[in-house]
């Protein structure tokens, strides 16, 4: 009998330490596990140690979308903003260093402005000599190489002929235009000193062997032109000077003369076939306009 009430004693002392193993300990706190985080401590953006596949999707879903922005609503230079007005009335630009700087016969550049960081880029030359016409603003060659190693691929015979000009230089070249059929004939196909676009950096002539390498009209039509016309927007070339659209840019029609703004706002003026005058907002008159 006294064996017995051992054995249930026995039994129910252990049955007592047992369930106190599962009473919890008031003085004991413990941690939360993963799962119970707080939403805002799982799901902070301000973390850099967040799982690495949600963050790759939300910074490509933010790209995406600040991408369509820039595309849908390009930032634009201020035209009234970015020019200064001197004493006699002439107009300078400001935004020399800007790939969208407009530079025309009412807006020019600074006349000691020089880019500072003018290169040559690694382009076919008609020429061996090291002269400073074959140097572009560092942007503008980048986007050169580019659009010359594609023809070379397209067997498409382009060469640089002219890029960066002096201030000095386009006056000597002006001088020399307007001694020869006129100031004001001149100013149709050469620009004033400062007015001139090679002066920014931003501006190369290309040429071909079936124009001898001239800077003629005649270039459009060759190879090398058509191929200039169809794809130089997509390197962030426009052709400056396009046909047709001599009373908005104030100079003839040059094939050749091309003009670095960068590649989302030369596609959306090669689409919308349009000068860089208009692109940028300058108010301009339709020629046959009946109003």
């Amino acid at each position: 009998m006294k064996q017995n009430k051992a054995i249930i004693g026995l039994t129910s002392l252990t049955l007592i330490l047992g369930g106190c193993s599962s009473i919890p300990n008031p003085f004991e706190k413990e941690e939360p596990s993963v799962s119970e985080q707080p939403d805002e401590q799982q799901k902070d953006p301000s973390n850099n140690d967040q799982d690495e596949s949600r963050d790759h999707e939300g910074s490509d879903d933010q790209s995406d979308g600040q991408d369509d922005k820039q595309t849908d609503e390009p930032d634009l230079p201020s035209l009234e903003d970015t020019v200064t007005v001197t004493a006699d009335g002439k107009k300078v630009v400001t935004n020399v260093d800007d790939p969208l700087v407009l530079v025309n016969k009412e807006r020019s550049l600074p006349a000691d402005y020089e880019p500072e960081d003018l290169v040559i880029p690694n382009v076919p030359f008609p020429f061996t000599e090291n002269l400073p016409k074959k140097q572009l603003k560092k942007i503008a060659a980048s986007a050169a190489e580019e659009m010359f190693s594609q023809a070379e691929k397209d067997g498409i015979p382009l060469f640089a002929q002219s890029g960066y000009r002096s201030y000095d230089r386009q006056e000597a070249i002006f001088t020399s235009n307007a001694e020869r059929v006129g100031e004001e004939e001149a100013n149709k196909f050469s620009a004033y000193p400062g007015q001139s676009e090679h002066q920014s950096g931003l501006a190369l002539d290309v040429t071909s062997p079936a124009v001898e390498f001239k800077l003629i009209e005649e270039f459009g039509e060759t190879e090398a032109g058509q191929w200039v016309k169809e794809n130089a927007h997509r390197y962030g070339f426009i052709i400056r000077y396009p046909k047709g659209m001599e009373e908005i840019t104030g100079y003839q029609y040059e094939p050749w003369h091309l003009r670095f703004v960068g590649k989302v706002h030369a596609e959306r003026i090669h689409e919308q076939n349009m000068t860089l005058e208009e692109y940028l907002g300058v108010q301009v008159e339709a020629v046959n306009s009946t109003e």
